[in-house]
């Protein structure tokens, strides 16, 4: 509703109070003749609010989905029309399965032009749909946008958090009108019930080989401590789910591994074996349950107590014994303060969790590779150096499998990985850590493929002094795929091979100190130099094609085909 009382404002300078008003302090995005009226607007508010401008829409999205996850309030995207949005569209995919707080802004054809297949028009409703963001709209009044703009807000953050798509005609954009402004949003989550967490009780104290399994979005520092102390008041066992590793320092006896890709078969196993799974977090997805076939559907073998956000998601693929509705803040909270369950039931799985975490710490010692490379080493070097804050993010691709395996993660957002299963996130994901936490070390750890989709984001981190190490791990191929490929049709090579350029030149292109490994002996210098660089810097590390796997070859998959 319009108001006599507040001076005009054109919509764009609506639009840009309103996010200051939200709390934003970086935007991520590729500008666009659709929304200049906004960029001018927030010409205004540069000196609190930061535009951070992108080489590629799908750069600037991932971008706004780290930010997302490093800070728990949306990210915020901004581009064009048309191909600006659909290269957008990856990074709020990625936002979607990963139940990240993200809000995409669109510049849309004018008003008039609309259903006319205009010039780069989408409807934007309909082209992110339900299962690409949780609520999509078009704001076709600037009187409205304070409202608009706050749901967006509330939607984002309440609930299973994940992305808002709002498209801006360019004409609403200009337009003046006299509006309130609106209150700062409010997280709105369900807690756990008084009964439920007596039931939940209950179960743990009946039973003999339990099982914690922690991941999803949506937790906080304090949250993760309140579950570390939950599972060690209780000794319980406790997973991560896919790329959710830095949900429990790894050096905890509690922890027992991830539940992902590659799962090491003990744990595997472990999870099978167990007769009640408090699952805190995660979805039960394809990615935590490999491929639905680590746990029976509907039905699973073990008990199930489910907690998520999101109601939806309870019962969705497995039934449970117990369901509940909370946000990860709430029920951590209230299992911390939750009476521990008697001694004589935790001394009976007391071996089971000093077991679990045992076998955790055999799959950090080192393998033997083929190649000049060694990976493992390289990564026990890394992790030797780092401090215990550091971020260390990467995209999809078997190089990544060496650092889940390998790189042990100490405390709470300190990891950075889609579990869409995205290339491409490992390069723009940095440039945002870089930024929202400049004092921390970041380093980018890349497979050569995955580089490549965003490697232009490097740009972005010289013009903005994001002090990032990039690492490109070069085995002149799309790993994952070649993987498959020599499972299924051995020796018979389609599609997957790279021929990429000098990683270590294009780094010095984009103003990086760059260097080049060859040998495992070579990387603990080259990562010195780049650390003590004052600014973004790359290590380009060339692997034997053959080590495909910390568990195998590609000569070993071909065998074994035949």
């Amino acid at each position: 509703m319009t108001s006599t009382n507040h001076p005009p404002r054109t919509g764009g300078q609506i639009l840009a109070d309103q996010l200051r008003i939200h709390g934003v302090d970086l935007a991520f995005g590729v500008p666009g003749e659709s929304y200049l009226a906004l960029l001018d607007a927030m010409h205004d508010h540069r000196d609190a609010m930061r535009f951070v401008i992108c080489r590629q829409e799908g750069g600037a999205a991932n971008m706004a989905d780290a930010y997302g996850k490093l800070t728990g309030r949306p990210g915020i995207c901004m581009v064009t029309r048309g191909p600006g949005a659909t290269n957008a569209s990856i990074g709020v995919h990625t936002a979607f399965q990963d139940s990240t707080p993200m809000i995409l802004f669109i510049g849309q054809v004018a008003r008039d032009y609309i259903d006319r297949e205009s010039f780069q028009e989408i409807d934007y409703r309909r082209f992110y749909g339900p299962f690409m963001s949780k609520w999509t709209a078009q704001v076709d009044s600037a009187a409205r946008l304070p409202e608009y703009v706050s749901r967006a807000f509330q939607v984002a953050t309440s609930g299973r958090p994940g992305p808002v798509v709002l498209a801006l005609p360019e004409d609403m954009l200009t337009e003046t009108a006299c509006v309130a402004d609106a209150s700062p949003y409010q997280r709105v989550q369900a807690s756990p019930a008084a009964t439920d967490l007596q039931a939940l009780h209950a179960r743990l104290a009946a039973a003999k080989r339990p099982f914690l399994m922690i991941g999803g979005s949506g937790w906080t520092t304090r949250a993760v401590e309140d579950i570390a102390a939950f599972a060690q008041a209780n000794r319980l066992p406790v997973g991560c789910s896919f790329r959710c590793q830095d949900l429990m320092d790894n050096r905890s006896p509690n922890y027992a591994g991830d539940v992902g890709v590659g799962i090491n078969p003990a744990l595997a196993e472990r999870v099978r074996s167990a007769d009640l799974l408090l699952v805190v977090g995660p979805r039960l997805g394809e990615m935590a349950t490999q491929g639905y076939t680590l746990l029976d559907v509907p039905r699973m073998k073990p008990a199930l107590i489910h907690v998520h956000a999101g109601a939806e998601e309870l019962g969705r693929v497995y039934q449970g014994d117990l369901l509940i509705n909370a946000g990860m803040p709430e029920m951590a909270a209230a299992l911390r303060a939750l009476a521990p369950v008697p001694d004589e039931a935790m001394a009976g799985w007391s071996d089971w969790t000093a077991s679990a975490h045992a076998d955790y710490l055999k799959t950090l010692e080192p393998v033997a590779p083929p190649g000049d490379v060694n990976l493992s080493v390289v990564l026990r070097q890394l992790r030797q150096r780092l401090p215990d804050d550091a971020i260390v993010t990467n995209g999809a691709g078997n190089y990544a499998a060496w650092l889940h395996r390998f790189f042990d993660y100490r405390s709470y957002r300190t990891q950075l990985a889609p579990t869409s299963g995205a290339m491409g996130y490992g390069v723009p994901s940095a440039v945002a850590a870089a930024l929202v936490h400049p004092g921390r070390v970041v380093v980018s750890w890349n497979g050569d493929g995955c580089f490549m989709m965003n490697g232009q984001e490097m740009a972005t981190a010289a013009q903005f002094g994001a002090k990032v190490v990039f690492c490109v791990v070069n085995n002149g191929m799309f790993g994952t795929i070649r993987m498959h490929q020599e499972r299924e049709y051995p020796a018979r090579v389609s599609g997957t091979e790279l021929k990429n350029p000098d990683f270590v030149a294009l780094g010095r292109a984009y103003g990086a100190h760059a260097e080049l490994v060859t040998r495992t002996d070579e990387f603990a210098a080259a990562l010195e130099r780049c650390l003590a660089h004052d600014g973004p810097s790359l290590i380009e590390i060339r692997t034997d094609p053959e080590a495909i796997t910390p568990r195998t070859t590609l000569t070993a998959l071909r065998n074994a085909k035949r």
